[in-house]
């Protein structure tokens, strides 16, 4: 029998689940803004060709010329860590194998996470490049080339997404005296490859700055939907520092007919 008591506490739940639902939609809309806004700020100053921007792309593109022309070695360096170690291939492809591997441990959504955001990442790049469709630098004596139209940078953006991905995921795997070199590693090869890029001459220095932008607002998004979906399922919300989902740390639950993911 329902008694007006357990009808009111019903209403009441709807109530606070509905405040909870309005208070994701206007916290997903600040991290939209937060981080959508610097890159359509730059976006801007790129489109309306801002001298002090144009000035600071154009002697950064001069002067790290001037070295890779004069330096062989550091120019073979360049481009084995932007073609070879930082190549977005490489990058997606092990992104790939993380997912599979989130796969096998029936993570279903934090591997579709991962997939989503690398694949977004990358086909909202090439968006972007097509509507702007910015030249790359024009250098004498070039020391590299690549095809297609120069802003965002497709490597800054891809490395941003895929460390991103790295680090969310496996966090909860990385005993915490390790985590802040792993950080480490993970800043330093996206700052390193928005340095290749440039010092190769094959982009400018806001091209890279708006791959990386681009990237950390795509990241940012679907890691809030993420977060909303733990928060519907009841998991609660955990802090950045612990990854996306600390359950990973649990052992694989068993296959079979009646297995269902962890913590449904």
């Amino acid at each position: 029998m329902v008694t007006r008591d357990t009808v009111r506490g019903l209403r009441a739940g709807r109530r606070r689940t509905d405040r909870r639902f309005g208070a994701r939609l206007l916290a997903s809309a600040a991290v939209a803004a937060v981080t959508a806004v610097p890159f359509g700020l730059l976006l801007i100053l790129v489109e309306g060709r801002w001298r002090p921007l144009r000035r600071l792309d154009t002697n950064a593109a001069q002067r790290l010329h001037e070295v890779a022309l004069h330096h062989p070695a550091w120019t073979r360096t360049l481009h084995l860590l932007s073609d070879r170690v930082w190549d977005p291939v490489t990058l997606r492809a092990a992104v790939a194998v993380l997912t599979v591997w989130l796969l096998y441990r029936r993570a279903w959504r934090l591997a579709a996470w991962a997939a989503v955001t690398a694949v977004a990442g990358g086909l909202i790049g090439l968006l972007v490049k097509a509507v702007v469709e910015r030249a790359r630098p024009a250098l004498q004596e070039p020391v590299a080339h690549a095809p297609g139209y120069s802003f965002p940078s497709g490597h800054a953006m891809t490395a941003t997404t895929s460390f991103a991905i790295f680090m969310l995921v496996l966090l909860p795997l990385i005993p915490r005296a390790w985590r802040t070199p792993c950080w480490c590693v993970a800043v330093f090869s996206v700052l390193g490859v928005g340095f290749t890029r440039v010092a190769l001459g094959v982009h400018w220095f806001s091209d890279v700055l708006g791959g990386w932008l681009l990237g950390l607002t795509v990241v940012a998004l679907t890691a809030w939907s993420f977060e909303a979906w733990r928060a519907d399922a009841g998991r609660g919300r955990v802090p950045v520092s612990e990854g996306l989902e600390p359950e990973l740390t649990e052992p694989a639950p068993e296959t079979g007919p009646h297995t269902i993911e962890r913590g449904e």
